[in-house]
């Protein structure tokens, strides 16, 4: 089973709780104003990769204690991310999924690749980026309708403090030179510094 992704960063601390690894899916119908990922939107850009070789890279790669997956809109692609979390999940990593839907309107899906990909999910962090609602003061959120919802007890420990956790972001630099930023921010303000 193929997978269209936007981005895979092997080793990320920023996206969720830990040391974690994150695939950036490719492709998203809800073209939310504001989304500082507007170059995931476009479903027919990015790379194909195979489910299983993706999964070999993870498990091959830098240590983590789990993959998150951000988009784009991971349950437009839940199926193939369904398979790819329940690979990693037997080898107890664990899944931490966001979505611009709400976990309700998932639930009321009769996709079997929605239900799977809820079922396999830690954490799931829901609702649609709204810009007249930016908030920065929760981790991993951009907007204050957004919310987290622990569907496990795998992070049952960091559910009363989560608020404790601060927003970070990562800088790198590609082998081309472009600089790529990930985590939560005010990316308008980081992108200025760069500005000449």
């Amino acid at each position: 089973m193929k997978l269209r992704i936007h981005r895979f960063l092997p080793v990320t601390n920023v996206e969720g709780p830990g040391k974690r690894a994150c695939v950036w899916v490719q492709g998203c119908s809800r073209h939310c104003p504001g989304c500082a990922a507007q170059p995931t939107w476009n479903k027919d850009k990015g790379i194909e990769i195979d489910v299983r070789e993706l999964a070999q890279k993870i498990l091959n790669g830098p240590e983590v204690e789990g993959i998150t997956f951000v988009g784009g809109e991971p349950f437009e692609q839940a199926e193939a991310l369904s398979e790819l979390a329940l690979l990693l999940k037997r080898k107890n990593l664990s899944i931490v999924t966001f979505t611009g839907y709400s976990l309700e309107e998932l639930q009321e899906s009769t996709n079997d690749g929605i239900k799977d990909l809820i079922s396999l999910t830690d954490i799931l962090i829901d609702g649609p980026y709204l810009q007249e609602r930016k908030d920065l003061s929760r981790p991993w959120v951009g907007s204050s309708n957004q919310r987290y919802h622990f569907l496990t007890d795998r992070y049952k420990h960091i559910k009363d403090n989560i608020c404790e956790t601060k927003n970070q972001i990562e800088i790198r630099m590609d082998s081309m030179g472009k600089i790529l930023i990930n985590g939560m921010g005010d990316f308008n303000a980081i992108k200025g510094l760069f500005e000449v």
